[in-house]
This record gives C-alpha cells, sequence and structure tokens, in this order.
C-alpha cells in the first residue's frame, strides 16, 4: 500500500483537531471532517471546499460516507477510549490524541485490540516529533550530557481552563511521554500534589516526581494559572546541563556547566549557553507524515499504544498519589508495567500473594492476581486475566484469552474455551444434588463454556450444561439449561430475551436478517431458535 492510497478522517475538529485537519488536507489524504458543532463544520467547509462533514460518529462507520482507511480522534479525552475501540473494531488504523484512555485497563484492552486486527494504533505525543526533542534523545544517546541526573519539566500558562479533566490528564502526558523516551525506562515510585484554585477537586496545579531505578529523578510542573506561557525541558548531566525551551527562538540550548570540588565543598562553575543548530520543521507535520507511513506499511509508530500505555501508568499512579495527598505510589507493586525497552512480556505473571500447585500449565502472557489459587491438573492459556480470589481446578481447562474477574470459582468439570468472560463473582456449580456428609465427586455434571461467551456479575450457572459461543448471560442470572450460540438470557430462571454480536452488542433483525450497528457483522436467522454469521 502506498502512502497517497491511505485516506484519513479527523474526527473533533475543534481547539486542536483544526490543527490536523489542516496537516492531513495538506497532505492530501483528508476524506473527511466530523465534528458534533455543525457550526465548526461549516467554518472548516468554507477553508476546504469540497470536504465531506458529519455530526455523528457512527455515520463514518456505516459505509454510508467517502472512504477512508483511518480515523485521526481528536475529541476530549473521556471519548478516546470508546471512540478508538469503534474504529479499530470497524477495520479503522487510529490516531488518537493524549491521552490513550482514562485508566490503564482500557489502554490495554486498546492495545490488544488493534493488535488483534493487526491495525496502526498511534498516540498524539508530539513532542517526541519536535526536532529539538529528537536532537536532545541524540546528545544523551551519544554521551554528549554525561551521565544523567536529574530533569525537570515546566509546561505553564494561562489559557484554555478545563472543568472535564484536571492540568494533570491535560498538560502533562507530554512531559511523561518524553521524560520516558529519554530515559528509556519507566519510574520505580510516584507521587504527586497539586491545588484546587478554580474549581473544586480539579487540580489547575500539580508537581509529580518520578523516582527511577538508575537513580535519577524527575520534575514535572504542570499549572494553567500562570502569567505567562512556559514550556520548558532541563536535563542535567554531570558533564552538560540542556534546556528546550518550545515558546523560544532558540529551541534547544547546551550549558557545559562544571561542578568543582574546593575544600570538599561543591562550587559551580558557569560557562555560556551553547545553541544547537536544528532543521525545523512543525512537529504534527512530521507526525501525521509517520502515522501515513505507519499505517501504509504495517511499521510500528514511535507513540505506538504500548507507549501510551507506558504514559498512562504513569498518569494513573500520579493521579492515585494526588487523591492520596501525596503518598509515594510504587508502580511495580501495581502488576506488571510495560517495558520500554521490550515488547510486554510474554512470560506468565503470578503475583506474590497467589498459589499455584505443581502440575499447572500457565500460557504466556497470562497474568494472576492477589489470592488467587491454581490447583493441580490445570491449564490456563495465553494472555488470561484472572482477578483476585479466584480459584482454578483441579484438573481445569481455560483457553486463550479469557477474563475471569474477582471472586469467581471454576471447579473441575467446567470448561472454558478461548475468550470467555466471567463476570465478578458469578458462580458454577459442579453436582447437581450436594451433600455436606456424601461424597458425590464420581458424580460431576461438565460444563462447557463456549468460545466468546460473557457471564454477567453475580450470574449462576448450574451443572451439566452448556454456554453457547459468544452468547451473553445477564448480571444476575440463574441458568439452569443450554444457552445458544449468540443467545442473550437474563432473569431467574434466565430467559433468551434476544440475540447478540459477536462484539456484545445486541442485534435487530429486520426478517430474518440483522447487521450489527458498531462493527458491521452480519447474521442470518436460521430458525427460531438458532442464529448464524453471515459469511
Amino acid at each position: 500500500m502506498q502512502d497517497d492510497m491511505i485516506k484519513v478522517i479527523v474526527t473533533g475538529s475543534g481547539y486542536w483537531g483544526k490543527n490536523l485537519v489542516r496537516n492531513f488536507h495538506a497532505l492530501g489524504v483528508l476524506a473527511g471532517i466530523c465534528d458534533s458543532d455543525p457550526r465548526v463544520l461549516q467554518d472548516l467547509q468554507e477553508m476546504y471546499e469540497g470536504v465531506v462533514t458529519f455530526q455523528r460518529f457512527d455515520d463514518l462507520l456505516d459505509g454510508s460516507g467517502p472512504a477512508a482507511d483511518a480515523i485521526a480522534i481528536a475529541t476530549p479525552a473521556e471519548s478516546h477510549c470508546e471512540l478508538t475501540k469503534k474504529a479499530l473494531l470497524a477495520g479503522k488504523h487510529v490516531f488518537v490524541e493524549k491521552p490513550l484512555a482514562l485508566t490503564v485497563d482500557e489502554g490495554e484492552e486498546l492495545v490488544e485490540l488493534a493488535e488483534e486486527k493487526q491495525l496502526t494504533l498511534m498516540v498524539g505525543h508530539i513532542l517526541q516529533y519536535h526536532q529539538a526533542v529528537i536532537k536532545l534523545k541524540e546528545l544523551i544517546t551519544n554521551g554528549e550530557l554525561g551521565k544523567i541526573q536529574y530533569l525537570y519539566s515546566n509546561r505553564l500558562n494561562i489559557g484554555k481552563i478545563r472543568a472535564e479533566e484536571n492540568i494533570l490528564w491535560s498538560f502533562a502526558p507530554h512531559d511523561i511521554s518524553v521524560i520516558l523516551m529519554l530515559l528509556e525506562e519507566m519510574p520505580e515510585t510516584v507521587y504527586a500534589t497539586g491545588g484546587s484554585y478554580l474549581q473544586q477537586k480539579i487540580p489547575d496545579t500539580t508537581l509529580t516526581t518520578l523516582d527511577f531505578l538508575s537513580g535519577v529523578k524527575a520534575h514535572i510542573f504542570v499549572s494553567w494559572l500562570h502569567p505567562f506561557k512556559e514550556q520548558k525541558l532541563v536535563v542535567v548531566g554531570d558533564r552538560k546541563m540542556a534546556v528546550f525551551d518550545d515558546v523560544s527562538q532558540e529551541k534547544l540550548l547546551l550549558y557545559p556547566h562544571k561542578i568543582e570540588w574546593l575544600h570538599r565543598i561543591p562550587v559551580a562553575a558557569k560557562a555560556e549557553a551553547e545553541p544547537v543548530k536544528l532543521e525545523m520543521e512543525e512537529p504534527l507535520k512530521a507526525e501525521c507524515q509517520h502515522f501515513l507511513e505507519c499505517a501504509a506499511h504495517g511499521m510500528t509508530p514511535k507513540t505506538d499504544g504500548k507507549e501510551g500505555l507506558r504514559v498512562l501508568q504513569v498518569l494513573e499512579a500520579s493521579q492515585e498519589s494526588l487523591n492520596q495527598e501525596g503518598c509515594k505510589i510504587q508502580l511495580n507493586n501495581r502488576g506488571p508495567v510495560v517495558s520500554f525497552l521490550s515488547p510486554v512480556s510474554k512470560d506468565p505473571f503470578v503475583h506474590e500473594s497467589s498459589f499455584v500447585d505443581e502440575g499447572v500449565e500457565i500460557g504466556g502472557g497470562t497474568k494472576i492476581w492477589h489470592f488467587s489459587h491454581v490447583l493441580s491438573g490445570s491449564r490456563i492459556g495465553e494472555n488470561c486475566n484472572i482477578g483476585q480470589n479466584v480459584v482454578i481446578g483441579p484438573d481445569v481447562t481455560i483457553g486463550k484469552g479469557c477474563k475471569i474477574q474477582n471472586n469467581v470459582s471454576i471447579y473441575k468439570g467446567v470448561t472454558l474455551q478461548d475468550e470467555v468472560f466471567c463476570g465478578p463473582s458469578m458462580v458454577f456449580t459442579n453436582v447437581y444434588n450436594p451433600r455436606s456428609s456424601i461424597r458425590r465427586m464420581d458424580e460431576l455434571r461438565p460444563t462447557l463454556v463456549k468460545k466468546g461467551a460473557s457471564i454477567g456479575a453475580n450470574a449462576t450457572v448450574l451443572c451439566g450444561i452448556t454456554i453457547g459461543c459468544y452468547s451473553f448471560i445477564g448480571a444476575g442470572a440463574v441458568v439452569l439449561k443450554d444457552v445458544p450460540d449468540y443467545a442473550l438470557v437474563v432473569g431467574n430462571p434466565a430467559r433468551q430475551k434476544g440475540w447478540m454480536c459477536e462484539c456484545g452488542v445486541r442485534l435487530v433483525f429486520h426478517g430474518n436478517e440483522a447487521t450489527c450497528g458498531e462493527c458491521r457483522r452480519s447474521y442470518l436467522s436460521k430458525e427460531s431458535d438458532r442464529i448464524e454469521a453471515k459469511i
């Protein structure tokens, strides 16, 4: 695929999105613009004659608009996860402005979905495409600054003040992204403090500290209560110091200061600043070009979903510290941290509070969290997520990609095929008429949960039945008989109330056909109690 064949629709075309519109149009790849504000669309139509516009995001995916290979998302942060997921499910490459999502769990879901669909997922951490930052990285790598000791950044302004997100989530992602990239490591601990002066419980200023295993410390100060705009990053090495100042004419300066020791006392020997020559280009243009190249050729973006996930992990820990008035948060005690230097580990992770008996097989990428127990003879496939206080086994088989939420017990006789979801505190049984005083383990009735099925929180599944593939068991349902493929069942006792798509959206049939409003899969009704996916 050639770069000029990639067509992009930009959704969210206001404060920052209009810059994406301008760049993708200049690159000759703009297929359309989506924005909920008709006035914004009218202004853009006047600027970009003939461009197709939409007010509803779903209209981009239903095939009624212009053909597009990719969607660029510059909407408010709370919508990033939902829109990115819809676009990936529709087979579109996605460029999403920071942050990738609002939680690590959401970010992980998007990264996994992009990998599953073999689509490009790129996050708009624009500073990594700034020539001054690229040069700064080169200087650090080549040892020009010596051993890095300390970094601090100021991102300050008096301007657009948001109510939908605090200053940490609005400003800090850029600085976190750059610091992680420059150091090529994740922090061990994070702690943050801040103040809410304009709007209650929405911090206007925050100071975040990152402590790294290498001994480096970094501070990030962000505020939208500042008399002037300042965007500055200082990197202190034991040979030289570097200053990246994005609002100055001289974007990158080197200070060859030295610290001399006289009578065992450190004394600063100052030197004049040395400007670093740069071949400047608009960072956003470079970022957009990089996205097109990656989407066209299947390359991994510099700021891919995993990079966005690393930033999310630091943001989430910072917010947790902020909520606890500056309490130090250990990132390495919060489960596996996405490594900077290598892909997500394919080795299984078992939390130190959990027990895995001998004779258990656990697939790569599977995570087993706090206070869980896997009994002997059990087999768990790759990339499963096992929550807290889960019991599995003995002799239980669980397929690939399953998610088992907190407080679930999967007893002998129960089999889960691939990609099964078990909601919190749902219950499997394996004996029909148990008595404490009578042993009936030789009377087990096997239960099979087929591929892609979802079982809601607090549901109960009677032993000896089959849950069909991609079926959906509502929360609290009591399932007493077999459930057909794709069926939606709810209530006590559970009764079928409709049909579900593979992506988890309820289907509406017109005659004997249905098309999912989200992922556009089609289905045929074969009989009153059976449907099948249309090939």
